[in-house]
């Protein structure tokens, strides 16, 4: 009798940790929606990096949403961030667009860039638009898959 009731404990156990779980998965995961591409977003991001190669960082600048203008105040602080932090960014040699997605409301653009020696990088452009243009919130790395063996 005694080992019933330890068996329907650890039963609801069991079924309280896998709930749990299950809430935790959809807490942490995010919505995304895959979107049909959008030149004007991929326009957007190729002129900004267009204006880096010419080091021409006042055009450049103008294509970063009002909260990057805010966060660097001057084209050139601006410039000297990518320059450091981005270089890839500053001197592409090779940009690709992948997918365009919807991710808990915010539009990310998928760009896989290669520098001057060779080396790949994909990044994620958060867009944002504003006053019925397009500009760039935030860029981040993605993680992509280890491939050598």
């Amino acid at each position: 009798m005694q080992g019933r009731h330890v068996m329907r404990g650890f039963l609801k156990l069991v079924m309280l940790m896998g709930l749990a779980g299950m809430l935790l998965v959809g807490a942490v995961s995010a919505e995304e929606e895959v979107r049909p591409r959008d030149p004007a977003i991929e326009g957007v991001i190729r002129q900004q990096m267009d204006a880096f190669l010419a080091e021409d960082v006042e055009s450049a600048f103008e294509f970063a949403a009002p909260n990057i203008q805010s966060m660097f105040r001057t084209p050139k602080i601006f410039g000297d961030m990518v320059r450091n932090g981005y270089p890839m960014v500053w001197k592409p040699s090779g940009v690709q667009f992948g997918d365009l997605r919807m991710i808990d409301g915010a539009l990310w653009q998928e760009v896989y860039v290669m520098d001057g020696r060779g080396r790949s990088f994909a990044l994620d452009y958060r867009m944002l638009e504003v006053d019925g243009a397009w500009r760039i919130s935030g860029v981040q790395f993605l993680q992509t898959p280890d491939v050598s063996a």
